[in-house]
C-alpha cells in the first residue's frame, strides 16, 4: 500500500508540474512582447545636473554635443562623499563611460571609482588638455585634476570613446545646464 500512494504522489507532482508548464507557455506566447527593442533604461539627467551645478564648489562637467548613439543611463550628485558627480553612459558600441567628478583626495577616489585601475606612465592630450591614462582589470580612465576638482571618464570603452567623452565635456558651475539627450 505505500508503493502505490508514493506512485500516485510522484505521478500527482508530475501533472502538476505539466499544468504549470502549459498555463505558462500560453502566458508567454499571448502576451505581447518584442525582443528586438532596447532594453536599455535612458535618463534625463537635466534636473540633477542643475542641482550639482549649483552645490557644487567646482564646476561640473556634463557633455554637449555627443553623436548619435550615446544613452545616458545613470546620474547622482552626492553633496556628503566629496561633492561628487556621477553620469554613466553606454557609447554606440554598447560600452559603457561614466563621468564622475569629486573634491575628494585623487589618491583615494580614482582607484575606487575606476575599478582598481592604476595610473601609467601615459597621457593623452584631448581637446588641448594633458589628461593622464589609467588601466584596470576592468576599467580603463582618462584622468584630469584641477579647478578643485578630479574628472575622471572612465569605464570599458576604449580609449578613443573615452576621449570622445572628454572632448564633449562642459564645465559650469552654477549656471543653466547644456542641451541634454531626450530619454528615448
Amino acid at each position: 500500500m505505500a508503493g502505490k500512494r508514493g506512485n500516485q504522489t510522484v505521478r500527482g507532482m508530475i501533472q502538476s508540474m505539466a499544468v504549470i508548464c502549459a498555463f505558462a507557455g500560453v502566458i508567454y506566447f499571448f502576451i505581447p512582447h518584442d525582443d528586438s527593442l532596447d532594453p536599455t533604461r535612458t535618463v534625463d539627467y537635466s534636473v540633477e545636473l542643475t542641482t550639482a551645478r549649483r552645490a557644487a564648489p567646482y564646476p561640473v562637467a556634463a557633455p554637449a554635443g555627443l553623436p548619435a548613439g550615446w544613452k545616458p543611463t545613470s546620474v547622482t550628485f552626492r553633496r556628503g562623499e566629496g561633492h561628487a558627480w556621477h553620469i554613466g553612459f553606454l557609447d554606440p558600441d554598447g560600452q559603457y563611460v561614466a563621468v564622475e567628478q569629486s573634491t575628494e583626495p585623487p589618491r583615494k577616489y580614482v582607484p575606487r571609482v575606476t575599478q582598481q585601475a592604476a595610473l601609467t606612465e601615459r597621457t593623452q592630450q584631448v581637446g588641448g588638455e594633458t589628461w593622464q591614462r589609467w588601466e584596470g582589470p576592468k576599467y580603463d580612465a582618462l584622468v584630469r585634476t584641477g579647478e578643485g576638482s578630479t574628472t575622471v571618464v572612465t569605464g570599458t570603452a576604449s580609449y578613443e570613446r573615452l576621449a570622445q567623452m572628454a572632448a564633449a565635456l562642459e564645465s559650469e558651475s552654477g549656471a543653466s545646464p547644456s542641451p541634454v539627450p531626450s530619454a528615448s
